[in-house]
């Protein structure tokens, strides 16, 4: 499989809003559970929001209501809405499928200030 190509991270002031996007090469891409994940400096790898083929949507609870994950099957295409932004928002974030994920890209960077 491709690695997932995200994009639209970048620097924004606390309260702020980035939308990313993420494209997935998978032939199921339609039916693939896909989800956002979030790594900060010494941090371990987190699970920040997920959407089934379905379109039913998950979140952890510390984005709860901020942050929205969206697709677009017809672009095999991942969205993550991300507004109220925090510092503690900030890290790389990556997509994946969440079942026999494809090797991890090169993420896109997400820097919240105070």
């Amino acid at each position: 499989q491709v690695q997932p190509v995200e994009s639209g991270g970048g620097l924004v002031q606390a309260g702020g809003s980035l939308r990313l996007s993420c494209v997935a090469s998978l032939s199921a891409f339609s039916i693939t559970t896909m989800a956002w994940y979030r790594q900060a400096p010494g941090k371990q790898r987190e699970l920040v929001a997920h959407i089934t083929g379905g379109s039913r949507t998950g979140y952890t609870d510390s984005v709860q209501g901020r942050f929205t994950i969206s697709r677009d099957n017809a672009k095999n295409t991942v969205y993550l809405q991300m507004n109220s932004l925090q510092p503690d928002d900030t890290a790389v974030y990556y997509c994946n499928a969440v079942l026999y994920p494809a090797s991890w890209g090169q993420g896109t960077q997400v820097t919240v200030s105070s």
